[in-house]
């Protein structure tokens, strides 16, 4: 009997000290947008490097989302719903890299903060290396040879981030990554990779096949130094808590709901739906006090724009034109 207490009182410790060590729940991961950087001062190198004018400011955001949703540090607004404001809003080229702008597209899209960058170094590094004067130079002019040297070419990629508030348009952290092709050569978007296409103008910088060339070795390098460091300041951001509730405007199809990103909606968000039942109103004053609300299943939020959402459902009951839809209890 002793050693049965003795071995509870011991499991209980043990339950007690990781309970201890497990400290607190972490909280809500933020959620980010990232804008396209912007590459206007390597443009040229660009088309030169690709034999037209690609948009690797997009190639650089995108590579840059993968590692944040691998990491899983942040939650990231969908590419689609972020294509669709900023054609609704004419964001320019010009608008990547400026804060006010940003801050102005983080509140249409209802993220916590935006992800702004810059492009500044993109291409080759030429390194004359010359051998002559020494030992080696005198030999090689004894045999005729005159000075010797050789060209070696490696490729430099150089960005920098923000991360800028969607309230105030502050800038909360930045970021800066330089990434260097470990081998050298001639053709920057060869060096081990079966890259091909350079002049189509449709370059994916998330195949294994750019990845695979000097260049590719080169932005990978680069944008994951700027994520680890923009995942380190994710303690930086103010947290911003939103409970959705709105109604179904219309239940003939996919679900349509009277709130959008104003109200904090996201795509990929997951909302319960109830059914409103009898209200319980104060005798004195008539005021409505509580609904007996029955829950009736879930929905998951599809498309948003700024006023209404489009959702898929998930219960047991049909669904009708005024049923509410909530944001399930924080934990």
């Amino acid at each position: 009997m002793r050693s049965i207490l003795r071995s509870a009182v011991m499991a209980g410790a043990s339950i007690a000290l990781l309970s201890a060590q497990a400290g607190p729940p972490a909280g809500p991961k933020k959620l980010v947008a990232v804008l396209n950087f912007d590459y206007s001062t390597v443009q040229t190198n660009v088309a030169a490097l690709f034999q037209t004018n690609v948009d690797i400011g997009k190639g650089i955001a995108d590579l840059l989302v993968d590692r944040f949703v691998t990491d899983g540090t942040y939650r990231v607004i969908e590419r689609k719903a972020l294509d669709k404001v900023l054609a609704e809003q004419n964001f320019s080229n010009s608008d990547r890299a400026d804060p006010s702008s940003a801050a102005k597209l983080a509140k249409i899209l209802g993220v916590d903060a935006i992800v702004i960058g810059s492009i500044t170094q993109f291409g080759r590094d030429d390194k004359q290396i010359g051998v002559a004067g020494s030992g080696l130079g005198s030999l090689a002019g004894k045999y005729g040879l005159g000075g010797v040297g050789k060209r070696d070419a490696k490729a430099v990629v150089q960005i920098s981030a923000r991360i800028v508030s969607t309230e105030t348009a502050e800038v909360l952290a930045v970021a800066s990554g330089k990434g260097e092709s470990s081998r050298g050569g001639v053709n920057l978007l060869g060096g081990g990779g079966s890259y091909g296409g350079s002049g189509a103008g449709a370059v994916n910088m998330s195949s294994s096949n750019f990845g695979a060339t000097i260049i590719g070795e080169a932005v990978n390098q680069a944008v994951t130094n700027v994520a680890t460091q923009l995942e380190a300041s994710a303690g930086r951001m103010p947290t911003k808590v939103v409970m959705v509730d709105g109604l179904v405007a219309d239940a003939s199809g996919p679900l349509v709901l009277n709130v959008g990103s104003r109200a904090g909606v996201h795509v990929g968000d997951r909302l319960q739906l109830f059914r409103s039942g009898k209200a319980i109103t104060d005798p004195a004053t008539g005021k409505v006090l509580r609904r007996m609300d029955t829950a009736i299943g879930e929905v998951t939020v599809t498309e948003v724009d700024e006023s209404s959402a489009v959702a898929t459902y998930n219960g047991t009951q049909p669904v009708k034109v005024g049923d509410h839809v909530k944001s399930f209890p924080l934990r």
